[in-house]
């Protein structure tokens, strides 16, 4: 079954990319098959990085989102194992008016076809509220991954033990904890403007353009922390 990811969180500065990148470096390393739609047109960080896999969209063109399914499907050629879909901040509506217009969990279900939404989250209140507006649009009908971003904030007491939580495991989401990356490792990643695979690579000639032995060491044993929690993902399509 090929499963569609839609990477989101609503909210801008989440870290919604940072997890698309890393869900595409996963399945690289695991010689998965799967394409990627970059529907950030501020960002682009999928495209940037993975171009050879991704391809741009706009949520704003509905035929755009159209061949998302149509790949998913295997409409003109064999599907790949998962769909990536990472979208921009404030991109829901577009969305959402998209797949209740077009029936598109319906038509995914008669298709074999896995959804599930990832809500990137950082420890404010916006983001619960919004994960609560996207249970309440999809209830049972979709499957959800909700990611706590340490990236992005240190306590998440609002989702702890609340409502929302007990609503996530109602509805089987899976819950993972994203852990933070060295700042400044990460900071250095993005001024070399390196893919996480890249990062932990020594570059040979100029020292100048690859990160030092402890940073690389550094991203190699983050890259094992997301992997071990992205494990399972295929359950549940």
């Amino acid at each position: 079954m090929t499963q569609v990811h839609f990477i989101g969180g609503e909210k801008g500065g989440v870290g919604k990319s940072v997890v698309a990148r890393l869900l595409a470096q996963f399945w690289i390393d695991r010689e998965t098959r799967w394409t990627g739609f970059d529907a950030d047109p501020s960002h682009g960080a999928l495209l940037r990085y993975y171009d050879g896999f991704a391809r741009s969209i706009s949520v704003q063109r509905p035929r755009d989102l159209d061949s998302i399914l149509e790949v998913a499907s295997g409409e003109s050629a064999t599907p790949p194992e998962h769909v990536l879909v990472d979208l921009a901040a404030q991109s829901d509506r577009a969305l959402h008016d998209w797949i209740d217009a077009g029936g598109v969990l319906d038509l995914a279900k008669d298709l074999g076809v896995g959804v599930l939404f990832w809500h990137v989250m950082d420890d404010g209140k916006d983001s619960v509220s919004l994960l609560d507006a996207l249970f309440a649009r999809y209830g049972e009908r979709a499957r959800y991954v909700v990611v706590l971003n340490r990236g992005r904030g240190e306590d998440f007491a609002m989702f702890h033990g609340s409502a929302t939580e007990s609503r996530a495991a109602a509805l089987g989401a899976r819950v993972i904890e994203l852990p933070a990356l060295h700042k400044p490792t990460m900071l250095l990643i993005d001024q070399l403007d390196k893919s996480f695979w890249a990062a932990t690579q020594r570059a040979s000639g100029d020292a100048s353009s690859s990160l030092g032995m402890m940073d690389r060491q550094r991203v190699k044993v983050w890259l094992q922390r997301v992997y071990a929690g992205f494990q399972g993902i295929e359950q549940l399509a």
